[in-house]
């Protein structure tokens, strides 16, 4: 079900010291229905390595992509500030893109970026192993393909569709172990003047915030720009644009062509690179300050949450999110301290929760039996939570935000 890797996944080196160890955790979207309540799921190390030669953080642990992916619950068009943020997204591409051609999504989920570069003129193809996602996704009008992204099948769809105007790859490029072959996959279908785009989560804004509850299972690697920028180099792409964007509480954009392609390499590389330097993200020692950093969150919010129950409030959870799983299993907040969670996504409703099983119910039921109190486990979405759900507040709940401060509201 898993197995644990010897050297770097960017640059190969075989000298990885221990950064940060969090509490092991079932896969954290494992959600179970009704039927198996009573099957203990098996917990996974979730420890984070420095690689001492090129400065990237990874997980060693890999959990069976198959396990993680090939039954997804997880689709963006359920967020409407996913969507604006993917309709964004295209028209920022749109901008650096040569012509109108071939856009390939990997990890393409319901097809709603491609949505977008479809109504401006490309046409599309999203690869995505979640069977179910891919299926309705075709169903939808966006052609998806249920398999995950390789160099094999990139030869494939060159042989077929001739290369690739743009390739993008959204937080999925964190998520898989072998990432030279995806690296090698993406040169050899992209077009000589393509731009392969991708978003990741960024180490700086995770140790900045906080934002330790990003870290899980399907989040294999945590970038910074310099160990992707000699990675990419490597596989004869250049890195010529990096910006930062406010998803998932911090990520990076970036963007990358074949090597000698037309862009013009900006600063903006090389400005991460410095910024990366000037936090400590290069040495290993910084992330002992990011554990106690964590462990004084956990000490706050845990004193309030008992303190809380001690007085006989009933507490429930706000969102199912794969970070949820993270937070809830190292800040030991289990059912005696979670009655049920509510989520607006109907694929996790009527499910119960990874490994400690609290039930994931329709947001209706906020209202139907009005906790005084809300804990939101999807905290970057916690301004319109509060928002959508003012009438919550005004009958005397209240609403508490984790991270990336502990907030009452």
């Amino acid at each position: 079900m898993f197995h644990r890797r010897n050297n770097c996944r960017l640059c190969g080196g075989e000298t990885l010291t221990l950064a940060l160890s969090l509490t092991p955790t079932p896969p954290a979207n494992a959600f179970v229905g009704p039927d198996a309540l009573h099957d203990e799921q098996p917990c996974y190390p979730l420890d984070l390595f420095f690689c001492d030669d090129c400065g990237h953080v990874q997980l060693r642990d890999v959990v069976d992509p198959e396990a993680l992916f090939k039954n997804y619950v997880y689709v963006s068009g359920t967020s409407p500030s996913f969507v604006r943020h993917f309709e964004e997204y295209t028209q920022s591409v749109i901008t650096s893109a040569s012509d109108t051609g071939l856009v390939v999504d990997s990890g393409s989920n319901d097809g709603t970026l491609l949505k977008f570069f479809k109504a401006a003129g490309y046409s599309v193809l999203g690869i995505d192993p979640a069977r179910d996602i891919a299926r309705q996704a075709t169903e939808a009008g966006i052609e998806t393909r249920p398999e995950f992204f390789t160099q094999a099948l990139a030869q494939s769809i060159r042989k077929e569709r001739g290369p690739a105007t743009v390739i993008t790859a959204n937080n999925v490029f964190a998520h898989a172990d072998d990432l030279a072959d995806i690296a090698d996959g993406i040169e050899h279908l992209l077009h000589d003047d393509g731009l392969f785009v991708f978003e990741v989560s960024y180490l700086a804004d995770v140790v900045e915030k906080v934002l330790f509850d990003t870290i899980y299972h399907e989040h294999l690697a945590y970038h910074t720009v310099k160990p992707l920028k000699r990675f990419l180099a490597k596989h004869g792409l250049d890195l010529f644009r990096v910006h930062r964007v406010d998803t998932h509480g911090g990520s990076i954009r970036a963007y990358a062509q074949r090597t000698g392609g037309p862009q013009v390499v900006d600063g903006s590389v090389d400005a991460l690179i410095e910024l990366e330097a000037q936090r400590g993200l290069d040495r290993a020692e910084t992330f002992i300050g990011f554990a106690a950093q964590i462990d004084a969150l956990k000490t706050e919010l845990g004193g309030l949450l008992n303190g809380l129950r001690a007085e006989g409030n009933s507490i429930a959870g706000f969102g199912a999110p794969a970070k949820a799983t993270t937070l809830m299993y190292h800040f030991d907040l289990g059912p005696e301290i979670i009655s049920f969670i509510v989520d607006d996504s109907p694929l996790k409703q009527g499910l119960f929760s990874p490994g400690m099983h609290i039930p994931v119910l329709p947001s209706s039921e906020l209202y139907e039996r009005q906790p005084e109190y809300a804990v939101i486990l999807a905290w970057n979405f916690a301004d319109p939570i509060i928002l959508n759900h003012a009438e919550y507040q005004a009958k005397g709940g209240h609403f508490i935000i984790p991270l990336p401060e502990l907030m009452v509201r």
